[in-house]
């Protein structure tokens, strides 16, 4: 895919959205139900204007939550951030600080 401004994305994608349900033979009606948003939602959804989840609500009801992991691969921790990780994580506990039977002072 060549470059583009988020916009024109986001519109693509909502084009991409609008011929899945027709590839399904859904109306904006339907799916909207099938997604528990209002049809309005559906038809922004395919303009580009939606926000994630309710994008993501259309996606299952249009079967298409497989696509994901194209859409978006999950992304493995580089081996410079799991040492970043690592650097913060605690090394071991300290002993106790206080003697049990020193008295604790009142504040």
């Amino acid at each position: 895919m060549k470059r583009m401004t988020s916009t024109a994305l986001a519109e693509e994608i909502g084009e991409r959205l609008k011929q899945a349900r027709l590839n399904r033979d859904f109306t904006q009606s339907e799916v909207a139900a099938l997604a528990g948003v209002a049809r309005k939602t559906v038809l922004n959804a395919e303009k580009g204007k939606v926000q994630l989840d309710i994008m993501i609500a259309i996606m299952m009801a249009l079967d298409l939550t497989e696509q994901l992991d194209l859409f978006l691969p999950k992304q493995e921790i580089s081996p410079l951030q799991l040492a970043k990780l690592q650097g913060k994580k605690r090394q071991r506990a300290s002993g106790q600080r206080s003697d049990k039977n020193e008295e604790t002072p009142e504040w």
